[in-house]
């Protein structure tokens, strides 16, 4: 079998999430956006699927690499597109997590078998945390907010409280400073609303110096918090060995460093966090699922950032003492998480009443398509 083709699929829908100044991650009024879909096409007939790529990207350096290859043929692939990576400035990780992803839907659909259990499969549901937006109110909101997810079954809730924004002012701000004083009166609130039954995080996107991400730290020890999610700019691993020298609450970072699975093995060597943080962005599921048996033979924890349809199948081929929690969110009041967007059949995350994310059964990540619709909001790049 060989890879003859790569396609990017380019098609209009809507979405309510948008990028305020400063880069502030918000929900608003739906707008009309342009989704991406890379296509793998093997001579064979067998094709694979991965949301997202660059059109430009995937023709002139995915394309001329890829076609030819054989498709199965992940692990060389990979390492093709990561020296790329590292040395050259064409092609970032994104888009070597997409096209590693792809070849893993092609995989699966070839053998009609999820990714999860072609991985060697564990688990076919997984304990989720609610993880909140940003700046999603005061804190008496939050306190609701958790209370609603508690009710529909979330044994977990993560505070994303004012990242990149102004809570005194109400208004985005830069990143730095942060407001740490306030966010711990949301913590504070949160715990207060739900009790002792209920886990919590806070992940303060990196806005912290390290007399603020010690002090919130202590703060939430008091509270009960289980971990505090990267605290300060990521660049600066000394402050982390510090911290997590310093604090009891677990560290959990690296979220946004570069180099995929190699930069978060060295974190493992300077003892600068106590959990770590990766998801397909940064390597697909082949990189991941490295650093996931890293961290299972190191004994430490591998929390995938983020949902979707492939930080999933990676869970499902992991033990719960190496990957805990699925992320479902960024969730807000009375945003509906449960309805597909039109260009997809269903959602890759439906919870059950005691707050696990059921995994995908079909082959491949498990996406369907509504090629219908794809079809008729089509566009050319």
């Amino acid at each position: 079998m060989k890879i003859k083709d790569i396609e990017t699929i380019a098609f209009k829908t809507t979405s309510k999430r948008r990028f305020s100044r400063w880069f502030g991650l918000v929900w608003g009024e739906e707008m009309e956006v342009t989704t991406t879909i890379t296509k793998i096409l093997t001579d064979e007939g067998f094709e694979g699927y991965m949301l997202g790529g660059d059109s430009e990207v995937n023709e002139k350096v995915i394309k001329p690499l890829l076609v030819g290859e054989n498709p199965l043929d992940r692990e060389k692939i990979w390492n093709w597109l990561e020296q790329i990576c590292t040395t050259r400035s064409t092609l970032s990780e994104r888009d070597l997590g997409i096209v590693d992803c792809a070849l893993w839907d092609l995989l699966g659909r070839t053998v009609g078998l999820p990714v999860h259990k072609i991985l060697g499969g564990c688990r076919d549901k997984v304990k989720a945390y609610a993880s909140s937006a940003d700046h999603i109110g005061k804190p008496e909101d939050y306190a609701k907010h958790a209370l609603q997810c508690k009710k529909q079954g979330f044994k977990a809730y993560k505070v994303h409280a004012y990242v990149q924004w102004n809570p005194l002012k109400w208004e985005p701000a830069p990143l730095v400073p942060a407001f740490p004083k306030e966010d711990i009166e949301v913590c504070k609130a949160v715990r207060e609303a739900i009790g002792d039954d209920m886990v919590l995080m806070l992940d303060p996107f990196g806005g912290y110096s390290f007399a603020e991400a010690l002090w919130v730290g202590r703060e939430l020890e008091k509270l009960g918090y289980y971990w505090l999610e990267h605290p300060m700019i990521e660049t600066r691993i000394e402050a982390y060995r510090r911290l997590t020298r310093e604090l009891e609450i677990a560290i959990l970072s690296p979220e946004h460093v570069p180099g995929g699975v190699f930069s978060r093995a060295e974190w493992v060597i300077q003892g600068a966090s106590d959990m770590l943080r990766i998801d397909y962005n940064y390597g697909g599921i082949t990189g991941c699922y490295k650093l996931a048996t890293i961290c299972q033979a190191y004994g430490i924890q591998c929390e995938m950032h983020g949902g979707g349809w492939a930080n999933i199948q990676i869970l499902g081929a992991m033990p719960e003492v190496t990957c805990q929690y699925y992320e479902r969110g960024h969730m807000a009041p009375d945003i509906d998480y449960d309805t597909p967007s039109p260009y997809l059949k269903a959602i890759c995350d439906p919870v059950d009443s005691e707050g696990n994310v059921i995994l995908p059964q079909k082959p491949g990540l498990g996406m369907e398509f509504n090629w219908d619709y794809i079809e008729d909001n089509k566009i050319e790049l």
